[in-house]
C-alpha cells in the first residue's frame, strides 16, 4: 500500500500465500447469522486465522471479521495528527478526550493599510452585478479592491482568458515599498506582475509566480515613487466557481500575514457524520475556528473539498465555523448560523482529514474574531451511516487471496457509508429534499456530496447491500417505491428526488425496472412486486415505446428527449448500444417478474420484444471491422464499455461476439488503474483515460460469464487495487481520471456506492453462488476460481444462510454447500466434464462418460448436479488418470 493509504490491517497471510481448504464430507454445523459455520476445514481437523502458519487455513467462516472496516462504535476518534501550522501546542491531545489540551494562539492583527482619499481603481473588465451566492445584491467593480472591505471583490468578466489588469491611481505621488494582494478563496491568482508608472512609462517592480495563498505580500526590489500601480494577472486557480480573476483588496504596503494556527487530524479512512469538538476555554474576544474537510490529502486546504452550502448560496465560503465562548463549549457541527446570520456551519460531512484553524471570516465580526486563544480537549465524529460491525454481517466472503478479501470488505464499508437516513439538512440542496423520504433509511450516492438516492447507483449498491446486511434491504425498497410513486403520467420514472424529481435521464427508468427485479429476487417481497407492477407496465409499455424508432431500437431524441442525460451526462443521441442492451436486460427482468406474479401474457410480450431489440442491436450496432458494438449508430466511431459489457451480460451477444468485444476492450481500454469506459476521445477529451467502476462491474461479470475468469480478476486487481492503495484508501471512488487521478478533482466522491461491484462479482461469480428465483427459492452455485486456491462465503436469504466452501488444486475440486430449508438449487463444477469424475461421499455421480441419474447433467462441457435441497452436500471432482 502507498504512503497515502491507511496502515495495512490485513491478516498475517499475504496475497502471495495460497492456503488450501479441504472440503471433506463432514456435516456443516449452522449457527446464527453472522456467526461462522463449521465447514470443510474444521471437518478436516484444522483451525487457523490471522497469523496462522503458512500452509494452514482459517477454519471455515473464521478470519473474515478481521477485514471489517467500520468503526467499533458511533463515536469515532481520529487516529493521528497529520500536521500543524503556526502557534499550536499539545496537538496529540486532540486524539483522546480528557488528556492534554491542544492550544491555538494568534495575536490581534494591526489595522490594514488604507489608500489615501481620492484613490480610484479601473479594470480591464468587470463581471455584471447579481445576487451572489447568498441571494444579496452584489457588484464586482474594480473599486471593490480598494474599499477597505474584504467582503467585496473585483471579479473580471473574461472566464479563463488572460491577462486581466487592475490599475490603481492616487491623487498625488507617493513612495511605496510594495503592496499586499488579498484574493478570494474561490481561486487565487497564481501568477501576476506589478508595474509602477514612472518616467511616463510602466516599469515592472515585482513578479509573482506559483502563488497559492490568499494574502500575498509583494515587496518591491526598491522603493518607488508613483501615482499609479498596475496589477496584471496571467493565471488563476480554477475552481467550481470558474477561472476568473478575483481580488478582494489591494493594500498600499507589503504586509506578511501572521500564520493562522491550525492542526489537521486524520481519521484513518473516510467517515461520515457530525463532527464534534470539545472546547475547554477561549479568550474573551469570541475567537473563531474554521473547519475544512477533505477525503484526500491532495485537496486538503483551508477550504473543504466540497460543501453543500457552496451549492445553495450558503455563507460558509468552504468551511464550517464556530465562535468559541470564553467558558468553552461541547460543540457538534450542525447546519445553520450561530448568531444573527453570521458564523455558518454546514453540518454533516464525509471526509478522512479535518483541518481546524483559528480564523474567522471578516464578515462574521464581531460574532467571531480571527485572533485570540482557543483550548481544545478532543475531536470526534458522531457516525451516522450504517454501522457494519462483524455482528451485523449476514453475508461474508473469504478466499486465499488477501487482496480480494480486502477489496470485498472495502466495498462493503463504502456501501455502509451510503446507507443512511434521509434528512433534510444533509441532502443535496438543489431541490432534492422530499417529505416522502424524510426520516427513511435510503441508499444514496456518496457520503460527502449529493446524498440523494439515485436508482442507477442502486443497480450496484443494492446488490452489495443484499449480500452483506440484508436487514437494511428496506433502504433499497424505500428508494424504489418512492421513485415509483413519483412516476410521470407518460410512464417515465425519475432517477432521483433531485430537481423535484424532474432530472431528465434516459437510462435510469430501465435501471428502476432491473433494480425492482433485483430487490424481489433477493428478498422475495411479493407485496412490493404486486404494488408496483402497474408502474413497471407503464414504463415499459408506454414511455419506452414513445422513444422507439422504426427498427425497434430506443433512439434518444425521439419524443423530445434530445436534452436527456444518462449516468454520466454523455452527449450522445440516436441509437445507442448501452440504452438498447439495458432495454433487453430490463425486458427480460420484467418478464421474470410477470411470470412470478402470474401475468404470463405480459411476460411473453416482453420476451418477444427483448428478442426483437436483441436482433436489431446485432443488425444495426455491431461494428464488424472493430469486432465490437458501436457506442452510437451516428457520429464519430467509438466503442463503449457500457454497451459492449451489458450486451454480453444481457444475452444480446452470442459467444463469438462476446469474445470479440472483450478482445477489443482488452486491446483499447486497459489502463494501470482499470479499463476505460471509451476506446477513444471522440465523445470528450480523455474519455479513453477515464475509468468508471460503475460500468466496469458489468464488464467484470461479462468476463467471468464468458469463461475469462482470470481476466476478470486482473481487471479487479487493477481497478480496485489502484483505489485501495491510493489516498484515501479502502473505499471505492466514483471515477478515476487520466493517470489514476480523481476524475473531477476535489468534487469527486471517494466513497461511492455505485463503484462497489467487486463485492457481488466475487460472491456471485468467483465464489459462484447467487439466487435464480425470488427470495432464493432456487439458487445456483457455479464457482469460477480464476487461479484462487480456495474460497468460502455466506449469502443471506429469507430462509436462512446459504453457505459455500470450495478448494481448487491441480488435480481436484472439492465443494461443500449448506442449503437452507425451503430452497433448492444446482451446482456446476468448473472443470472439463470429460476429464473428471464427480463423487458425493462414496457415490459416483459422473464417471467421465455417463451420469448416475437425472439430477446430473452435462452442458457446455460442465457437470451440473441439480435438485439439492435443505442440508449439507459435499462433492469431490477429481481429474481422471
Amino acid at each position: 500500500m502507498s504512503s497515502n493509504s491507511t496502515p495495512d490491517s490485513t491478516p498475517g497471510t499475504g496475497p502471495s500465500r495460497r492456503a488450501v481448504v479441504v472440503a471433506g464430507a463432514g456435516a456443516l454445523a449452522v449457527t446464527t447469522a453472522g456467526v461462522p459455520f463449521a465447514g470443510a476445514a474444521s471437518a478436516a481437523g484444522r483451525t487457523g486465522g490471522p497469523g496462522t502458519p503458512s500452509g494452514s487455513v482459517p477454519r471455515a467462516g473464521k478470519g473474515w471479521q478481521h477485514y471489517v472496516q467500520a468503526p467499533a462504535s458511533r463515536t469515532v476518534q481520529p487516529v493521528r495528527v497529520l500536521a500543524s501550522t503556526g502557534d499550536v501546542t499539545g496537538t496529540e491531545g486532540l486524539l483522546k478526550p480528557g488528556g492534554a489540551r491542544t492550544v491555538l494562539r494568534r495575536p490581534q492583527p494591526s489595522p490594514a493599510p488604507r489608500w489615501p482619499e481620492g484613490t480610484v481603481a479601473e479594470a480591464s473588465s468587470a463581471h455584471a452585478g447579481n445576487n451572489g451566492n447568498d441571494g444579496q445584491p452584489r457588484t464586482y467593480d474594480a473599486k471593490n479592491a480598494i474599499d477597505g472591505d474584504p467582503g467585496t471583490f473585483w471579479n473580471d468578466d473574461t472566464l479563463g482568458a488572460f491577462p486581466d489588469t487592475l490599475t490603481i491611481t492616487v491623487a498625488a505621488a507617493r513612495e511605496m515599498s510594495g503592496i499586499t494582494l488579498i484574493s478570494n478563496s474561490d481561486g487565487v491568482p497564481t501568477g501576476f506582475t506589478v508595474d509602477a508608472w514612472k518616467d511616463d512609462v510602466w516599469q515592472t517592480v515585482a513578479t509573482v509566480k506559483d502563488n497559492d495563498v490568499i494574502q500575498r505580500a509583494v515587496p518591491f526590489a526598491s522603493n518607488v515613487t508613483t501615482t499609479r500601480i498596475r496589477i496584471t494577472v496571467t493565471g488563476v486557480q480554477d475552481t467550481s466557481k470558474g477561472a476568473f480573476t478575483r481580488v478582494n483588496e489591494v493594500w498600499p504596503e507589503p504586509v506578511a500575514p501572521v500564520a493562522a494556527p491550525s492542526v489537521t487530524v486524520d481519521f484513518g479512512k473516510v467517515v461520515v457524520g457530525f463532527p464534534r469538538v470539545r472546547f475547554t476555554s477561549a479568550s474573551d474576544n469570541s475567537p473563531g475556528v474554521r473547519l475544512a474537510f477533505s477525503e484526500t490529502k491532495q485537496f486538503l486546504t483551508d477550504r473543504s473539498d466540497f460543501t453543500r452550502s457552496d451549492q445553495s448560496g450558503g455563507a460558509g465560503q468552504g468551511t464550517d465555523q464556530f465562535a468559541v465562548p470564553a467558558k468553552g463549549a461541547d460543540w457538534t457541527d450542525h447546519k445553520g448560523f450561530q448568531s444573527d446570520g453570521k458564523v455558518y456551519a454546514d453540518g454533516l460531512h464525509g471526509f478522512r482529514y479535518l483541518k481546524i484553524t483559528l480564523d474567522a471570516l471578516p464578515g462574521d465580526a464581531p460574532v467571531a474574531q480571527s485572533w485570540g486563544t482557543v483550548e481544545i480537549d478532543s475531536v470526534s465524529l458522531d457516525f451516522t451511516a450504517y454501522l457494519g460491525t462483524p455482528s451485523t454481517y449476514r453475508g461474508w466472503f473469504l478466499c486465499s487471496d488477501d487482496d480480494l478479501n480486502r477489496y470485498w470488505y472495502g466495498a462493503s464499508y463504502t456501501n455502509e457509508l451510503v446507507t443512511d437516513t434521509f434528512r433534510q439538512d444533509d441532502v443535496d440542496p438543489r431541490n432534492a429534499w422530499s417529505p416522502s423520504l424524510e426520516g427513511k433509511l435510503v441508499l444514496h450516492d456518496g457520503p460527502k456530496r449529493d446524498r440523494d438516492p439515485y436508482v442507477g447507483d442502486l443497480a450496484v449498491s443494492a446488490r452489495t447491500l443484499y449480500l452483506t446486511h440484508d436487514d437494511a434491504a428496506a433502504a433499497a425498497r424505500n428508494v424504489l417505491a418512492d421513485l415509483a410513486e413519483h412516476q410521470r403520467a407518460d410512464g417515465w420514472i425519475p432517477p432521483a428526488s433531485i430537481s423535484n424529481y424532474a432530472l431528465p435521464l434516459f437510462d435510469y427508468p430501465l435501471w428502476w425496472v432491473t433494480c425492482s427485479w433485483d430487490y424481489v429476487l433477493y428478498t422475495g417481497d411479493r407485496s412490493y412486486a404486486s404494488r408496483y407492477y402497474s408502474n413497471l407496465l407503464k414504463v415499459l409499455d408506454t414511455w419506452y415505446p414513445s422513444v422507439t424508432d422504426s427498427a425497434g431500437l430506443l433512439s434518444k431524441g425521439l419524443n423530445n428527449t434530445g436534452g436527456y442525460g444518462d449516468y454520466a451526462f454523455l452527449d450522445r443521441t440516436g441509437r445507442i448500444t448501452y440504452y438498447n442492451a439495458n432495454y433487453v436486460q430490463a425486458l427480460n427482468d420484467a418478464s421474470q417478474m410477470a411470470r412470478w406474479l402470474g401475468h404470463d401474457a405480459d411476460a411473453q410480450r416482453w420476451e418477444r420484444r427483448a428478442g426483437e431489440v436483441k436482433d436489431a442491436v446485432n443488425a444495426h450496432l455491431w461494428d464488424e471491422d472493430a469486432g465490437a458494438y458501436l457506442d452510437s449508430a451516428t457520429g464519430a466511431v467509438r466503442h463503449a464499455q457500457d454497451g459492449n459489457s451489458i450486451a454480453i451480460t444481457a444475452g444480446v451477444a452470442d459467444a463469438e461476439r462476446a469474445a470479440s468485444a472483450l478482445a477489443h476492450l482488452d486491446a483499447t481500454t486497459q489502463r494501470p488503474y482499470g479499463n476505460a469506459f471509451m476506446d477513444n476521445d471522440t465523445i470528450f477529451g480523455d474519455a479513453s483515460q477515464r475509468v468508471y467502476a460503475f460500468t466496469s462491474y458489468p464488464e467484470i461479470v461479462a468476463r467471468f460469464e464468458s469463461g475469462r475468469a482470470e481476466s476478470a480478476v486482473d481487471q479487479i486487481r487493477r481497478t480496485y487495487g489502484w483505489m485501495d492503495s491510493h489516498d484515501p484508501g479502502i473505499t471505492n471512488w466514483e471515477g478515476i481520471g487520466p493517470g489514476g487521478s480523481l476524475y473531477e478533482g476535489a468534487y469527486t466522491s471517494m466513497a461511492h456506492g455505485w463503484s462497489t461491484g467487486v463485492l457481488p462479482a466475487l460472491t456471485h461469480q468467483l465464489l459462484g453462488a447467487r439466487p435464480t428465483s425470488p427470495g432464493y427459492a432456487t439458487w445456483e452455485v457455479r464457482p469460477q476460481p480464476a487461479g484462487i486456491s480456495w474460497a468460502q462465503g455466506q449469502l443471506p436469504t429469507p430462509h436462512g444462510p446459504l453457505q459455500v466452501s470450495w478448494e481448487a488444486t491441480h488435480t481436484a475440486f472439492e465443494l461443500t454447500v449448506h442449503v437452507p430449508g425451503g430452497t433448492h438449487g444446482a451446482l456446476t463444477f468448473p472443470m472439463d466434464a470429460h476429464d473428471v469424475t464427480v463423487r458425493a461421499g462414496r457415490r459416483t455421480l459422473w464417471d467421465g462418460h455417463r451420469q448416475s441419474d437425472r439430477t446430473v447433467q452435462v452442458a457446455d462441457n460442465r457437470v451440473t448436479v441439480s435438485g439439492l435441497g435443505a442440508g449439507t452436500h459435499s462433492f469431490t471432482v477429481a481429474r481422471r488418470t
